[in-house]
């Protein structure tokens, strides 16, 4: 055999061995992606109520989607969907001087919720706390269970919280008096949301469930098979959430069974892995995965309809408003990329700093913070920073009709917009 063809046979089998190795471990890599299934055993899993069941009084009419001419923010995200977004409101860029400020000896990793003016907010010492949104003084405070990385759900006379100790609870809005825990076997970063009379909220045991809000009995569990630290997202008929894993995953909401689950690829030999919570229009859901990759997924149907990148590390929930999307990563820029094809529509970098926090949309401006302890508003137009606040870490804002108020570290602080009075 002629020593060219010799070599030209060399290299076919090289690459067959490539190829076929890659193909090998692509093979063995999906074999070995958990499957979910409905829990039904809930090993692990207790239920106890700390008062007598009552029947759950209804929220004042209001209290449906405006409490005292002022927006409510229930959970983190602002709604179900984790949106973080409130386009439509025009307060105009926080106006000088602060109407307060309060500490709490700890510090804020997720924002508050708010309804009925007052604000609700827990600490990474373990407290919840209750403040008047007009003075920011404390009406209660309370310590159950252990850290607490996430935001209180509101669910008319009840919170839902959740705490690295595995346990979620009800507490009353009232006094902090708890009604009920749900202890899983694994710890719960997920900041829950309620929606209809039920809570929904993942655990690290990989397990997504839904328990009534009035009494926290379990209405199913479905065990994704990955870790869960994300917040669901919620839609329609649809609960969604992401995993370390690699999965992003949707269930019925009344039931809990399987819509669709949807395994991103890094690379040949590698599965994504979500840290973050997944935000959704209703059309597309919107997460960033750990090592930075951007995607929208149908969902209808969990196809991949488009993957772009951030910076380093990503772990940001998406904002959500007007169709464009808009994401932080580790290298400082804000994004805002079209939700429909998740072209770069804008990039913005105010300073070197790492953005670890979800961003969030009032009216014409988009606050992001960074992990440097700065806090900033760009123009979503165009991504012009406009505003700063030598202060914040992570996800900074909500606002209502007329106020905004900061989380900063261990500190909130509560502005007027320039447009209100």
């Amino acid at each position: 055999m002629p020593t060219s063809y010799r070599w030209m046979v060399v290299v076919v089998v090289a690459l067959v061995v490539v190829v076929g190795g890659a193909v090998g471990a692509y093979l063995l890599t999906a074999r070995d992606r958990p499957e979910g299934t409905l829990d039904t055993d809930l090993s692990g899993v207790t239920v106890s109520e700390a008062a007598p069941t009552t029947p759950a009084p209804k929220p004042p009419p209001e209290e449906e989607e405006h409490a005292s001419g002022r927006l409510c923010w229930r959970f983190f995200g602002g709604d179900p969907q984790r949106a973080l977004a409130r386009p439509k409101l025009d307060l105009g860029l926080p106006a000088k001087p602060l109407l307060w400020t309060r500490t709490f000896g700890s510090y804020i990793e997720y924002p508050p919720s708010y309804c009925n003016g007052m604000l609700y907010v827990n600490t990474f010492e373990g407290d919840t706390i209750a403040l008047d949104a007009e003075t920011g003084e404390i009406a209660w405070r309370t310590h159950i269970g252990t850290e607490k990385p996430s935001t209180p759900a509101i669910d008319g006379p009840r919170l839902i919280v959740s705490s690295k100790d595995g346990a979620v609870r009800g507490v009353s809005r009232k006094n902090g008096k708890l009604l009920w825990t749900v202890q899983t076997a694994g710890k719960v970063e997920s900041s829950p949301a309620v929606v209809d009379g039920f809570a929904y909220f993942g655990s690290t045991d990989g397990r997504l469930f839904a328990v009534r809000s009035d009494t926290g009995r379990i209405r199913w569990a479905y065990d994704t098979g990955g870790r869960i630290n994300a917040s669901p997202s919620i839609f329609g008929d649809r609960v969604c959430i992401s995993t370390y894993a690699g999965s992003i995953v949707c269930v019925r909401r009344e039931t809990g069974e399987e819509i669709w689950t949807t395994y991103v690829r890094r690379d040949t030999f590698r599965d994504e892995s979500f840290y973050a919570s997944p935000s959704t229009d209703g059309a597309r859901i919107y997460a960033v995965s750990r090592s930075g990759t951007v995607v929208g997924l149908d969902a209808r149907d969990g196809d991949v309809v488009w993957t772009s990148r951030v910076g380093g590390y990503g772990y940001t929930t998406p904002a959500v408003a007007d169709g464009v999307v808009y994401v932080g990563g580790f290298d400082g820029i804000l994004r805002a990329l079209r939700a429909t094809t998740g072209a770069e529509l804008w990039r913005t970098r105010a300073v070197s700093g790492r953005i670890l926090g979800a961003p969030v949309v009032v009216g014409k401006f988009v606050y992001f913070a960074v992990l440097e302890k700065r806090t900033y508003a760009a123009r979503v137009s165009d991504g012009t920073i406009v505003w700063r606040l030598p202060m914040g870490r992570y996800s900074p804002v909500i606002a209502t009709e007329s106020r905004y108020f900061f989380s900063v570290n261990g500190r909130l602080i509560a502005f007027r917009g320039r447009n209100t009075r």
